[in-house]
């Protein structure tokens, strides 16, 4: 899992969006919503009377937090952190999905290979003492070529159950950068509570939790945009130095400049009805992502107990077949029975060892994606 994130592209953009959210809280936090400016001015009678009037001025302006503005933006840079630190898990929960569904699909291409490579060895010693056998006329050619047949059969069973290992090996090295471990070992099934009914602590589950953050900083913005209704207002503080003519000694003035902004009702409620709509837009994704999650939870539920079941079935479906493939050798070697019965034997006792090999990685594959559904890392 940590090889899988340290490779996956959202993980390099989390950092960057949460400085970008920290570095918000810093702006909010700070004495000015702006940096402050300095102008600096000349002004002389040079190139008219030229009688040595001189005049320099330095401004320096410092904007101002609005009434309440300074609360929402702090309030709003809290819930975008909030946020990006849900998302960070969340991502990484969608991660973990993508390799719990390779790592399965490559535990059954493994044990398709390893049920092929056991049919084909299988049909080759059978081949080997069915043409024993015709060679001394005990069988016929028929019997020779269906052995043959059987063989080929399974020859290109492996060919293709490789082919299908080989794409699941390298689908799990693409997510990992490694080669999967030899052992591939299951999950334990977990449970744990969606949501707080009593709304007193956050969701537990990483896409409710980052919903539910998204939905907080939408409305924050709400707050931020309700109490910004105009530009920031501006105290300038002024230092004039000046002199009249060159019979006169330079003197200073100092004096201050409030400049306020007017108020526009049409930006105000454009920014405002803006914010309000993602803030409805968010809300409403947070009630689909609860009945989601919800669904997919007892959806997963169901799958685990029918694939419980489904793997018992398939147990004692093998073990009959193994014990009927047992009499039909012995039959076959008696001469009680001929080829054809076999290979039919055969053939259901190679059906029922893959579907409860296909049911073992089933049910382990439920087992992880009932802890997906349930948000639970691995």
């Amino acid at each position: 899992m940590e090889q899988a994130w340290r490779l996956n592209p959202q993980a390099a953009g989390l950092d960057a969006r949460e400085a970008e959210a920290r570095a918000a809280q810093d702006v909010a936090t700070g004495l000015t919503p702006e940096p402050g400016s300095v102008s600096i001015g000349s002004l002389n009678d040079r190139f008219n009377r030229n009688k040595g009037e001189q005049e320099y001025e330095v401004e320096l302006a410092v904007p101002l937090w609005l009434p309440g503005q300074k609360a929402a933006r702090e309030a709003e840079a809290t819930s975008r952190i909030d946020e990006a630190v849900a998302r960070r898990t969340a991502v990484r929960l969608e991660v973990s999905g993508e390799l719990r569904e390779a790592w399965w699909a490559l535990a059954a291409a493994r044990s398709a290979k390893v049920l092929a490579s056991r049919r084909l060895e299988t049909a080759r010693a059978l081949e080997t003492d069915v043409m024993r056998r015709y060679k001394v006329g005990e069988l016929s050619r028929i019997d020779a070529n269906l052995a043959q047949s059987e063989t080929h059969a399974a020859n290109a069973e492996l060919i293709e159950a490789e082919a299908n290992l080989l794409q699941a090996e390298q689908a799990v090295q693409v997510l990992t950068g490694s080669p999967a471990p030899k052992d591939l070992d299951e999950e334990s099934p977990k449970t744990r509570r969606l949501t707080d009914e009593t709304g007193d602590s956050a969701p537990s589950h990483p896409l409710l939790a980052v919903t539910a953050a998204a939905a907080r900083s939408a409305r924050a913005r709400v707050k931020v945009a309700d109490e910004s209704r105009r530009a920031a207002p501006e105290l300038t503080l002024r230092v004039v130095r000046g002199r009249d003519d060159f019979a006169d000694s330079y003197s200073n003035n100092v004096g201050i400049k409030l400049k306020i902004p007017f108020s526009s009702g049409s930006q105000v409620r454009r920014e405002t009805s803006a914010a309000q709509a993602e803030a409805n837009q968010s809300d409403a994704d947070l009630l689909r992502t609860q009945t989601r999650v919800r669904l997919d939870a007892e959806r997963a539920q169901r799958n685990l107990q029918s694939a419980e079941r489904q793997f018992a079935m398939a147990q004692e479906r093998r073990q009959l077949s193994a014990e009927n493939l047992r009499l039909a050798e012995k039959a076959f070697v008696l001469g009680e029975s001929d080829l054809t019965t076999l290979l039919r034997i055969r053939s259901a006792a190679f059906d029922a060892d893959a579907f409860s090999d296909r049911q073992r990685v089933a049910r382990a594959a439920a087992i992880s994606r009932l802890n997906q559904s349930m948000g639970v890392l691995p």
